[in-house]
């Protein structure tokens, strides 16, 4: 990644949180953890991410009701879903809500980097679009 990415990692299983830590470390990303859908309202509250990496069976709310309400206050973040209990169902809703991607677990070290560095090149191509339509 060429700009340090932004990623917040949201899942409650500790060694998925601290895995895909050290996975974005080795690539030069800011990454922070939050365990549950609460915490991680609470970090984009304090510092909006570029890119959420999201597990949907979470303690509390949702992943999908984390989603929507990031998307809702948040929409130039981008959220990769990840989750261990994959659906078809819950795959159109989560793109339905503007998932940029949605992966199943496990995922292998390159998943986490390729989802994450897919997520980046989206915002920044928005962020351009932005800039260059007329106001």
């Amino acid at each position: 990644m060429n700009e340090k990415a932004n990623i917040l990692i949201v899942d409650d299983e500790e060694v998925v949180r601290h895995s895909q830590l050290r996975i974005l470390a080795d690539v030069k990303c800011n990454a922070a953890v939050a365990w549950n859908g609460i915490e991680a309202l609470q970090a984009m509250e304090q510092h909006p991410f570029d890119v959420v990496l999201l597990d949907l069976r979470m303690p509390g709310p949702d992943g999908m009701w984390v989603l929507k309400t990031i998307k809702e206050r948040w929409p130039g973040s981008e959220v990769v879903i990840i989750t261990g209990y994959p659906s078809i169902e819950t795959a159109k809703e989560a793109v339905r809500l503007g998932a940029y991607n949605y992966l199943a677990k496990p995922v292998s070290p390159d998943d986490v980097v390729e989802a994450a560095n897919g997520a980046m090149m989206k915002k920044k191509w928005g962020l351009q679009r932005d800039r260059a339509s007329p106001s």
